[in-house]
């Protein structure tokens, strides 16, 4: 029976911490790279609603990564700051 010592326990115990730290690390930017695109979904659907009902009064947001981030970042605060730079520029 081959018997251990205690090399091999803290070689062990150091490789579970190290697995540890780089699992740590590793799940922190998929965390923030989730939020972020969950942002994006909602920032999308809440121009493409306001697109529906503002295509009645000729009044549509166009859609692309900038203004998706911004809407779902800042919710109908930034959602009214598109609408109200659009009408300021045209």
């Amino acid at each position: 029976m081959p018997t251990i010592d205690l090399n091999v326990i803290l070689a062990v115990v150091f490789g579970l911490f190290v697995l540890y730290f780089v699992g740590k690390m590793l799940v922190t930017p998929v965390r923030f790279a989730v939020r972020v695109m969950l942002s994006g979904v909602m920032g999308a659907v809440l121009i493409l609603i306001f697109n529906l009902a503002g295509s009645l009064f000729g009044a549509v947001i166009g859609v692309n990564a900038f203004t998706v981030l911004v809407v779902g970042y800042l919710g109908l605060p930034g959602l009214a700051m598109l609408v109200l730079l659009q009408q300021m520029l045209a």
